[in-house]
């Protein structure tokens, strides 16, 4: 099962450190998404990429749990963080840069977008949605930058191939909007309603394609991978994909078949669906 090739493809940040950070405001996008919008004098240390960079992020799970994680995550500083009791553990996710303003109202804000699973109210959602729908102004969180994956080769135009689910919507929206205006390619990616769909910035000459899951019980990405395969019109130069770990697996084995090099495969495995889903 591809998993991803972060080793290979990952361009790190010159200097990452802990950034402690507090909520401005959260606000309803679409259906299926929320975005978070946090601020604070630490983002005066973060240094925006563009394209797919992403994050750890820290949620804190009780009154100064923030205070007892690493500057950095290392695999010794991760193992001391698995150590910490679960009641005091923050939770850790990966999220993607879903925008930067380096001079907003209340200094620099970084906006995070969260995919909204099951419901807070009921209980049914995971820790990050939960979050992502009950947080409020001040709230403290905090982030590790930890660089980009999308890294063709310099002064390629295209073609480029990317492919995503709604969890990969964040990071293709930014790989779209760093690419070079004179890119060539295709975009698709997956939603699970249709009012999720909304405008990108992308090259003239790049084509955004909208999946709209139809059938709520079919496993995310399964509709954008069989709309990706049956559609290509050319092989890529370059190729990325993210989301449900099946997706990412089946549009790997695509594009080498059809002879992109894996070197310009950018591959990535955000999650894994249930078995039986």
């Amino acid at each position: 099962m591809a998993r991803t090739n972060a080793a290979q493809t990952r361009q790190k940040p010159e200097k990452s450190e802990l950034l402690t950070l507090r909520v401005r405001e959260r606000r309803r996008l679409s259906p299926s998404f929320a975005r978070v919008t946090v601020v604070g004098d630490d983002l005066e240390r973060f240094s925006p990429q563009g394209r797919d960079q992403w994050f750890r992020l820290f949620l804190p799970v009780s009154e100064g749990s923030l205070s007892r994680l690493p500057n950095r995550l290392d695999t010794l500083a991760y193992f001391r963080y698995l150590a910490i009791a679960k009641t005091e553990r923050p939770v850790l996710r990966n999220y993607t840069v879903a925008g930067f303003r380096p001079s907003g109202e209340h200094g620099p804000e970084l906006d995070i977008d969260f995919v909204l699973h099951g419901s807070a109210d009921e209980g049914t959602a995971g820790p990050a949605a939960t979050w992502a729908e009950t947080c409020r102004p001040g709230d403290a969180v905090a982030i590790l930058d930890e660089g980009i994956l999308f890294t063709p080769a310099a002064g390629l135009t295209g073609p480029y191939a990317l492919v995503g689910d709604e969890t990969a919507l964040p990071a293709i929206s930014g790989i779209l909007a760093s690419l070079p205006a004179d890119a060539t390619g295709t975009a698709m990616i997956e939603v699970p309603d249709a009012g999720d769909v909304r405008d990108l910035v992308a090259p003239a000459g790049v084509e955004v394609r909208w999946v709209v899951r139809v059938d709520p019980r079919e496993t995310p990405g399964t509709s954008v991978r069989d709309a990706a395969i049956a559609e290509a019109a050319e092989t890529p130069a370059y190729a990325w994909v993210a989301g449900e770990q099946s997706l990412v697996a089946a549009m790997r084995r695509q594009w080498v078949r059809v002879g992109v090099d894996k070197r310009a495969i950018s591959f990535t495995g955000y999650w894994r669906a249930p078995r039986g889903h």
